[in-house]
C-alpha cells in the first residue's frame, strides 16, 4: 500500500488554570468549557478550513491545511 505524504500545520492548545478552576467548580468549569468551545473555538476553526482532531478536558488538537490558514484560525 502506498502512503500520501501531505504538508499540515498543526495547533495544540489548553486552557490555563484549568486544574485550580477544575477544583473550585468541575461541573461549572466542565459546562463553560463545552459552551466556548462549541460557539467559539471549534466554529472559527472550520471557519478557515481547519478540524479538530482530539478534544479532551482542557486539551485540542487540530489540523490545518496550511499554516497561514492556522494563523488566521487561533484568533478567537
Amino acid at each position: 500500500m502506498a502512503s500520501t505524504r501531505r504538508l499540515a500545520a498543526v495547533l495544540a492548545a489548553d486552557v490555563a488554570g484549568y486544574s485550580r478552576l477544575m477544583e473550585a467548580d468541575e461541573e461549572g468549569t466542565h459546562e463553560r468549557l463545552k459552551a466556548r468551545f462549541a460557539q467559539l473555538v471549534r466554529p472559527k476553526i472550520e471557519e478557515h478550513r481547519g478540524r479538530v482532531v482530539k478534544n479532551t478536558g482542557d486539551g485540542l488538537l487540530a489540523e490545518f491545511a496550511s499554516g497561514s490558514n492556522l494563523t488566521l484560525g487561533t484568533r478567537v
